[in-house]
């Protein structure tokens, strides 16, 4: 009898935003769940950085893992992990065997491949947002202090986060269906799983909708219900 394969599983969001939500975090696990079916991976590690960037502790450490235990490093896409062509050379030189649940049939040299078109994309972005800034400019524009920029925005997302997050719970048709949730998460079911047995009880969205896996994703993450984990 083979020997049952192990799996680390990296997830990487960009932002703060899309690490505090879970929203981004909970669809690459969604990903990866129903790629392994009945299998789960022994260990998760989670990282809030940029694609650009190559230094990055929490892959490193998920590497680590891969080495140490013979696990198999599993990612839900191929943008999660890279978009530098170089840094993506370098885990493909190391022993860790990788696989992405978007394209599991992707050899070395198609990878080279992808993550080089990747980082060309990315280059055209920084290009045309570095063009788009100068033309600004040059009519005259006053392009402010970008950090002073950022914090207010910041300021006025996170007060409007909080508002949204109080009218959503409550609203009584979230809360009815939370009450619901705290029971469905206790069992071994997928977002889908839990959606379709809220609709088949009756429950509706704050918006008076059916749920999806993405309401019920929010809902988990904002009244901070734990799913089943073996």
């Amino acid at each position: 009898m083979n020997k049952r394969q192990n799996y680390v599983a990296y997830l990487r969001v960009s932002t703060q935003k899309q690490g505090y939500s879970g929203l981004g975090l909970e669809a690459q696990r969604e990903i990866i769940h129903n790629y392994l079916r009945d299998t789960r991976p022994i260990e998760e590690y989670v990282e809030v950085e940029s694609g650009r960037k190559t230094d990055r502790p929490k892959l490193t450490e998920a590497l680590e893992s891969c080495k140490k235990t013979g696990a198999t490093l599993i990612v839900a896409k191929l943008d999660r992990l890279a978009r530098n062509v170089a840094f993506l050379s370098q885990l493909l030189e190391s022993d860790t065997e990788i696989i992405f649940c978007d394209f599991p049939q992707a050899n070395k040299m198609v990878l080279h491949i992808l993550g080089a078109i990747s980082q060309y994309e990315a280059e055209l972005v920084s290009i045309r947002t570095k063009a788009a800034l100068q033309a600004k400019k040059a009519r005259g524009s006053h392009l402010g202090n970008p950090e002073h920029l950022m914090g207010k925005h910041a300021a006025a997302l996170a007060k409007s986060n909080a508002t949204n997050r109080k009218k959503a719970a409550d609203n009584p048709n979230n809360k009815r269906a939370v009450a619901m949730l705290r029971t469905l998460a206790t069992q071994d079911l997928t977002l889908q799983e839990m959606a379709d047995s809220l609709n088949k009880e009756g429950f509706v969205s704050s918006q008076g909708c059916k749920f999806r896996p993405s309401t019920v994703a929010t809902l988990l993450n904002r009244n901070n219900i734990e799913r089943f984990n073996h």
